[in-house]
Formats: structure tokens, C-alpha cells, sequence
């Protein structure tokens, strides 16, 4: 190979290089763009709006269960109960097991069972066992153990229907030697909401509402002080007035310092006036 062909060769070599060099060159004059103060970008995500009613919504463990437990199935809340037999026993005097013996459950104070090792979750849910396993109470806690109490022991997944909790409560119910009576449905009502039924009679009571007529009632107390204003004008103006014309009495001596006026001078040679 001659010399010649190595000078085309190194040609087509540096062609190629100018031309990539120039197309590097007008691409980044064409797709330039400035290098931001900070690296990287904000992304804002946007939240979905909150659907109607949504911030209405109740917690279902805190349905109430009071009106569920008079037509609860025991036979059904027996058969649910199967689920918690490997974990309780519930018969009179039975063992605890991984979890404490249920037989009289129903309004027994809180982590009081003698014999078993409660969590300290559950000693602190207990407030020193002045709380009671009442039937509101036991509805949530076997909703989702772990979400009302927290830091227990209780692997139980919970009962998500309510419809179940009232059948096997009403089971649990059974399993004393006097099951505790049943609460009244009126029971499920808050005590929030009682406080504000309480509220309402007061405000629109109409004792209160009749205490803008006393109101009213100060009005004619104050304009009766104008009468006694007005009348003591014309009652001054009015003695005056007879003072000041009435004509005096032959030999009656003008009070000390009264100064007649001119008008009231008799005229010489007149006629004294009678008495």
C-alpha cells in the first residue's frame, strides 16, 4: 500500500471527525438549556379528593352492639368460637392456655384472671383493672385486638362483621353461672350524643326566649323617666308664671331682694286694685 492510500484513509478519518464535531456543536446549540440552581425536580404529587361523606365515616369497631345482641344466634356464635379454642378455654374452671380462661368473661375487670401473665399492653388497657369486658368493649376489641390494644398479646386476626361479634358475645354470655342481662338498645347511644340532645331542650327552652320581653320590659322603665323629665319643666316654667303676673296686695311687702319688673309698676294716679 502506497502512501497515497494512506492519505485517503487518514482524510476519511478526519472527515468523519469534523463532521460528528459539527453535528455535536449545532445540537448543542439547538437543545441548550441551562443547568437549574438545585439537581433535580420537585414532583408534586396531587392528592385525590376526599369523597363525600368520607370524613363522616365511623369507625366500624365502634358500631354499636347493644341492638344486635337481642336476636343474636348463640348456636352461631358457638360454631365462630371453635376459631378461639385453640388459643382460650371456656369452661368452669378450665386452664388458661395461650390465652386466659372466658368462662364468665362478660363484665369480668380487665386482665384480672387469676394465674395468667397478661402483656403490659393489656395491663395498661386495663387502667389497673377498673375497666370491664362489657359487651360495647368486647365488640371492639375482637374487631382488631391489636388496633385497640395496643401491645397485646392476641394474634387474633379479629371479626370484621359485626353480625359474628353479636353472635359470639351472645355465646360468651352464656358461659357464666348468671349470664349478665342484656343491655337496652338505647345503651349503643353515645354519650356525646346525649349530651347534645340534652343541649337542645335548653336552648330552645322558652323560658329563654321569654327573656327578651324582660328585656323589652326595661324600654317603658326608662321612658318613664321622660314623663317626670317633662313634667318638671312645665311644673317650674308654670309657678313661675303666676309669680311673676300676679298683682301684689295693698300693703303686701315684696319679698327681700325681688326685683319688679317695670310692667308691674303701678301707674300714678291709678285706682288701687282690689284684694
Amino acid at each position: 500500500m502506497d502512501s497515497f492510500e494512506y492519505n485517503k484513509i487518514i482524510g476519511a478519518l478526519l472527515g468523519t471527525i469534523f463532521v460528528v464535531f459539527s453535528i455535536s456543536l449545532v445540537s448543542d446549540s439547538l437543545f441548550y438549556s441551562p443547568n437549574p440552581e438545585k439537581p433535580g425536580f420537585a414532583i408534586k404529587a396531587q392528592e385525590a379528593p376526599a369523597a363525600a361523606g368520607a370524613e363522616k365515616k365511623e369507625n366500624p369497631a365502634k358500631a354499636p352492639i347493644a341492638p344486635l345482641l337481642a336476636k343474636a344466634d348463640v348456636d352461631k356464635g358457638a360454631s365462630i368460637f371453635k376459631r378461639c379454642e385453640a388459643c382460650h378455654d371456656a369452661t368452669k374452671g378450665g386452664p388458661n392456655k395461650v390465652g386466659p380462661n372466658l368462662y364468665g368473661v362478660v363484665e369480668r375487670p380487665i386482665a384480672s384472671h387469676p394465674g395468667y401473665s397478661y402483656s403490659a399492653g393489656m395491663k395498661a388497657f386495663s387502667d389497673g383493672s377498673k375497666k370491664h369486658w362489657d359487651y360495647q368493649l368486647l365488640s371492639e376489641f375482637i374487631t382488631k385486638p391489636k388496633a385497640e390494644v395496643p401491645g397485646t398479646a392476641m394474634g387474633f386476626a379479629g371479626l370484621s362483621k359485626i353480625d359474628e361479634r353479636a353472635d359470639v358475645i351472645a355465646y360468651l354470655r352464656t358461659l357464666a353461672d348468671t349470664p349478665e342481662p342484656l343491655p337496652s338498645p338505647d345503651a349503643a347511644k353515645p354519650a356525646a350524643a346525649e349530651g347534645a340532645d340534652a343541649a337542645k331542650p335548653a336552648e330552645g327552652a322558652k323560658p329563654a326566649e321569654g327573656a327578651k320581653p324582660a328585656e323589652n320590659a326595661a324600654k317603658p322603665a326608662d321612658n318613664a323617666t321622660k314623663p317626670a323629665e317633662g313634667a318638671a319643666k312645665p311644673a317650674a316654667d308654670g309657678a313661675a308664671k303666676p309669680a311673676e303676673t300676679a298683682k301684689p296686695a295693698e300693703g303686701a311687702k315684696p319679698a327681700e331682694g325681688a326685683k319688679p319688673t317695670e310692667e308691674k309698676k303701678p301707674v300714678e294716679g291709678a285706682p288701687a286694685p282690689a284684694q
